[in-house]
């Protein structure tokens, strides 16, 4: 389900309206449930993917404060769910080079078993879970024993397909405070409205209209000359940003109207003066989870 459909644009008021009278205790279930439905409305089949994946780091995690071996814990996870992210993400890849390499030494090349259809989002929620079994293994938060509020930290739908990638320190945190908090805010539902139209605005109108221009300069560059071609560049580069940046604005202005505060994506990152600059300030959340989860652990500074 893509926000800037039909179905979002219906699928969403009704999702706040049963959201805000429904008792306090069931809120969550209820986000739970709109967030598989938002989520199977790409694909059914992918419901078993992201279904594994919170499986496998919840038990991770109850694991990790009732045992011993807690790096054989962590990293069969970690394996068990990057294994899953590669196959579906990289499998055609890897078999398209394996089967150069094989042509180039005369050998048989190796048939496709079966096409390898790439779920949405797959690495923002995979990142996402990974990020839980690794806080809990560092210390740095405890297990969520409730199984449905953890599920509802890994597939929440305002940043499941697009991001920002959350951290259970600050998603799951509200996830369980959400019976306490105070839903009806007049003035964070306007303001978490406002974002939405912002977003939707860098997407139809900014994003999808750029992209006519530079898709009708692209798919006939042969016919123009350098300047139309810079033109539809630097076009694609604004077209791009928009596109991406406008899903996480959209599913920050989401989240607030529902009481969640999510993690900025982009800060200008055209304004950036450098390299090192524009990926801490191109999406922020990616950028920032393997610097957090990969290149500090590894020795980085």
């Amino acid at each position: 389900m893509l926000f800037n459909s039909f179905d979002f644009l219906v699928f969403f008021p009704i999702t706040l309206i049963v959201y805000f009278f429904m008792p306090a205790k069931w809120r969550y279930l209820w986000l739970l449930i709109t967030s598989y439905y938002f989520y199977m409305g790409w694909n059914p089949k992918y419901a078993v993917l992201i279904g594994l994946s919170t499986a496998a780091t919840y038990v991770s995690g109850l694991l990790l404060e009732n045992t011993e071996k807690k790096k054989m814990v962590v990293w069969f996870c970690v394996c068990f769910n990057l294994g899953i992210l590669f196959f579906f993400k990289y499998f055609d890849f890897a078999l398209g080079n394996v089967n150069r390499v094989l042509d180039l030494l005369h050998i048989q090349i190796i048939e496709k078993p079966f096409d390898v259809i790439l779920p949405v989002g797959i690495s923002f929620y995979t990142f996402q879970a990974l990020s839980y079994t690794i806080d809990v293994y560092r210390g740095e938060i405890k297990a969520e024993k409730n199984f449905f509020r953890y599920a509802l930290f890994v597939s929440f739908f305002p940043q499941l397909v697009a991001g920002p990638i959350e951290r259970s320190k600050n998603l799951l945190r509200e996830i369980v405070e959400l019976p306490t908090k105070k839903l009806w805010n007049y003035e964070r539902i306007t303001k978490g409205l406002m974002i939405m139209l912002w977003g939707y605005f860098m997407k139809m109108v900014l994003a999808d209209r750029i992209a006519i221009l530079v898709d009708h300069v692209y798919n006939s560059y042969y016919m123009y000359g350098s300047v139309e071609l810079l033109i539809a560049t630097v076009g694609f580069a604004f077209q791009i940003y928009c596109d991406f940046s406008s899903y996480s604005t959209i599913a920050i202005g989401a989240a607030q109207v529902m009481g969640f505060t999510l993690m900025e994506n982009f800060d200008t990152p055209y304004f950036a003066q450098s390299i090192k600059e524009f990926w801490r300030r191109w999406h922020i959340s990616l950028s920032t989870w393997f610097r957090d989860y990969v290149y500090i652990p590894r020795g980085g500074e």
